[in-house]
Order: C-alpha cells, then sequence, then structure tokens
C-alpha cells in the first residue's frame, strides 16, 4: 500500500474560459488566504503563464472562503524575524510580485467578495478595476503590527484614492469600507452582497475580452506605464524600510498582541 504523503492542494487555481476570460482564484480558505512565499510564488508563475497563454484577453483575480485576503502570514514573519538573508528573499519575492501584476499585458479584475488586509489589498489595488460588496474592508495594517507599509502599498494606496486619504489609512491602520472606498473611486463597481461580486466582476471582464485586444492592452500598458514609473520612485526604499521593521522587537510585539488580542507596548526598535 502507498504511504506517502499527499501534495497539499494548490494555493492558486486557474480556471481559462473560450470567451477569453481566465480565473485566478487564491485558493486556500482554510488560512484566510494569507500570502506566504507558496501562495506569493504560485499567484506571479499563474499571472506569467496567463500573460504568454495567448488566448486570455481578461483576468477576474478573486479568492475561495470567506475573506479576499488575510494579507502577509504572520507565522512567516516570526521565522523570518532577523534573518537577513530570509528578509532579502521575501523582499525580492515581494518585488515581483509587483512586477507580475503591473506587467500583466491583459486588464485584470478584482472580485472582493470578502475582506483584503495588507498585501492582500495591495494586489487589489493594484488591478484594473475592483468589483467589492458593501461591507467589505480594505485594509493596510502594516503599522498595526510594527510594520512600514512597504510591500506596494506606499504606491497603490495614494494612486488610488489621493495623497491625503491615503495617509490618514496607512498611518493608522483604519479600514476603508468599500461603500466609501466607492464614493472615491477606489471601487470601481459596488455590489450589495458577496454572491454578486464574482457574477459582476465576470460580467465585466467578459465586456472587456469583447474589445479589440489590441486597443484595450495598449490602454493598459499606457496606463500601468504611470504606476510602474511611480513604483520605481518608491518601492525601493518603501520595501528597504520595511525590510528593517521586519526584525524590529515591535513585529514580534504587534504579532503577539494581534494573536492574543490585547493592547500592544511598543518600544520604538
Amino acid at each position: 500500500m502507498n504511504t506517502s504523503p499527499t501534495s497539499p492542494p494548490p494555493p492558486i487555481v486557474v480556471t481559462a474560459h473560450d470567451n477569453g476570460r481566465t480565473e485566478i482564484m487564491l485558493s486556500r480558505p482554510e488560512l484566510l488566504n494569507r500570502v506566504d512565499d507558496r501562495l506569493r510564488d504560485a499567484l506571479i508563475d499563474a499571472l506569467h503563464s496567463v500573460a504568454n497563454d495567448g488566448s486570455t484577453r481578461c483576468i477576474v483575480l478573486g479568492a475561495e472562503g470567506k475573506v479576499f485576503s488575510a494579507g502577509g502570514d504572520m507565522e512567516m514573519m516570526k521565522a523570518k524575524h532577523g534573518d537577513l538573508a530570509a528578509i532579502q528573499r521575501g523582499t525580492d519575492a515581494g518585488r515581483r510580485l509587483i512586477d507580475a501584476l503591473f506587467d500583466v499585458p491583459v486588464p485584470v479584475v478584482a472580485a472582493v467578495h470578502g475582506h483584503a488586509v495588507g498585501l492582500g489589498s495591495t494586489i487589489v489595488l493594484a488591478c484594473d478595476a475592483v468589483v467589492a460588496a458593501r461591507g467589505v474592508r480594505l485594509v493596510d495594517s502594516h503599522v498595526a503590527i510594527g510594520l512600514v507599509a512597504g510591500d506596494g502599498g506606499a504606491v497603490m494606496w495614494p494612486a488610488a484614492m489621493g495623497m491625503v486619504k491615503a495617509k490618514r489609512h496607512l498611518l493608522t491602520g483604519d479600514p476603508l469600507l468599500a461603500e466609501d472606498a466607492a464614493a472615491l473611486g477606489v471601487v470601481s463597481d459596488l455590489v450589495d452582497t458577496a454572491a454578486e461580486v464574482l457574477p459582476t466582476a465576470r460580467a465585466l471582464a467578459d465586456r472587456i475580452a469583447g474589445l479589440p485586444p489590441l486597443a484595450v492592452q495598449g490602454t493598459k500598458r499606457s496606463l500601468n506605464h504611470v504606476m510602474r514609473l511611480r513604483a520605481q520612485e518608491v518601492l525601493e526604499l518603501s520595501f528597504a524600510y520595511e525590510a528593517q521593521t521586519m526584525s524590529s522587537q515591535d513585529l514580534l510585539e504587534g504579532i503577539s498582541a494581534f494573536q492574543e488580542k490585547r493592547t500592544p507596548k511598543y518600544v520604538g526598535h
């Protein structure tokens, strides 16, 4: 009898449709789709694969389970704490993810049926259209656990809503409700319930997939060029600051306080 361990299910599920729509789904609902090394690498690979398949004209990026993504994996952060080589590898991988999101030549529609936290919110705001349900929260909570918002938040949030509003949320970690995000133009398509999100995102993706692909992709590339230039100005510095805080005692305190549901006591180192 074969007693070899069963391979874990893939953290990303990719489904291509004949009409040019491809769906990429974060598929670890039991872990709230937390972004660890494995899920991040799988998402990068999926984006690269779809970008080169020659048949995809629009992507729907969604997630299974109750939330879109709970953001970075705290256990992974604790495991890397003080390990400069591991932190640098994570920084490099984080930059590759941002580059992959910018470099996808076809539009990406985010289907946000549940909360998107930390890196999860960065992924959402890097998409070309955002369908979200009322009550969903977009949260960049880096500072709340002792981290610099370095993995894209310092680029995506100001670009989506303006600098002052972005500062208000990035410097406090306070959530932005989908209803308020829609009023700011951050959420492009607001629906009433989570059940409406994926059908609405699919319908929008199908409309885009039915348009002239050269015109759509050229427009997307032009718009993303602006974002890429801004990322080149900001990301190297923000990732460097985040790497510093990845080795801080405040990070460990922030994670412990979150897990223990208590008020943290930060000391500034």
